[in-house]
């Protein structure tokens, strides 16, 4: 995940008619209440969402080490997801391309998109990284070494895997999308100087936005999922997603509040930040909601002590912190 917050996102330079087109698309997002869902999908059931499988699928991505591009960790975990959604019953496309890093580095980038009932036109959009970050900048040692990322990455591929698995089971009423995209943690370290350039992340989304994986592909709307795992997480209301999807971000927490999980969705609304979610909605179309770990009341503010640093392993993964995530992205996508 970026870890630059662009208060106000003041260094993003949209035109009068990027703000025209996102009051439009917005504006369009239906927004249906929990009474209209339930009258609308009454016979619908939400399969349960199994935590337990969701850590395995983190705990795999981490065996394989650190998922630095251009590495054989990053490669043999590419191959391992493409199975893992063929192996669900979905329609893979690995899009394949080779990006620049803020030091000129090429990067051999690689979108796992699977497909679930390609067939249908309504359909919805679910996402996370999986690439994780080529250096421990936050850490006080190692500070040159790749992260583990079992949170910043891992925790979301983890549970789109288990959703994946139970669309495998029982199919939604339309269909289904999940992208992991790649590069999104390459950014600038701390030690370098902020030259403002919010384009050094999220290059496998912005990439993406671009070069859809089939031509005019449009959804509903998308939901990212960032750091989604970790013992007492806490997500607020992204302040991006406010900006360009607060539809969706309130679809999704009266959602939680329904199902009970209150002490992890809170209603604070953090700063903007740069997120997959930013390029999705932006120059995708795709109006999208983040899920992601971030304190606005407790001290350090932001992000998790874990964030950047060695720490991110599986130790802070929490299978109450899954469950109240996974349950609550099924149950609005089921009952959508």
């Amino acid at each position: 995940m970026q870890k630059k917050v662009q208060p106000g996102l003041m260094k993003i330079r949209f035109t009068f008619f990027t703000f025209f087109f996102l009051f439009i698309l917005v504006s369009c997002t239906e927004d249906v209440t929990d009474s209209e869902v339930h009258t609308q999908k009454e016979a619908v059931k939400t399969p349960e969402f199994n935590a337990d499988s969701a850590y395995h699928y983190i705990q795999k991505q981490v065996d394989f080490g650190p998922r630095v591009p251009n590495t054989l960790a990053h490669k043999e975990t590419a191959e391992y997801l493409s199975s893992k959604l063929k192996q669900f019953g979905a329609e893979v496309i690995v899009q394949e391309a080779i990006v620049q890093a803020f030091d000129g580095t090429s990067l051999e980038m690689k979108n796992i998109i699977g497909q679930f009932q390609p067939e249908k036109k309504r359909r919805i959009l679910l996402y996370a990284h999986w690439d994780t970050r080529p250096f421990a900048d936050k850490d006080s040692e190692r500070t040159t070494e790749p992260i583990d990322g079992a949170n910043d990455g891992g925790s979301g591929v983890g549970v789109l895997l288990e959703i994946a698995r139970q669309l495998s089971l029982q199919p939604a009423d339309h269909g289904i999308d999940i992208i992991f995209f790649d590069t999104e943690d390459y950014g600038a370290p701390e030690w370098e100087e902020d030259d403002g350039n919010y384009l050094d992340w999220c290059l496998g989304s912005q990439y993406w936005a671009k070069n859809k994986h089939l031509r005019n592909y449009r959804a509903k709307y998308g939901i990212l999922l960032d750091m989604v795992g970790a013992k007492d997480a806490v997500f607020n209301k992204e302040g991006t997603s406010m900006a360009l999807a607060p539809n969706v971000v309130r679809k999704i927490w009266n959602t939680a509040s329904r199902l009970g999980y209150e002490a992890y969705f809170k209603n604070n609304v953090t700063p903007q930040t740069i997120d997959d979610n930013l390029f999705v909605s932006q120059l995708g179309g795709i109006p999208s909601a983040n899920i992601v770990h971030y304190h606005t009341e407790t001290l350090p503010m932001g992000y998790g002590a874990f964030h950047h640093t060695h720490k991110d392993n599986m130790s802070i993964i929490d299978t109450s912190t899954l469950k109240a995530v996974g349950q609550t992205v099924m149950e609005v996508i089921y009952q959508e």
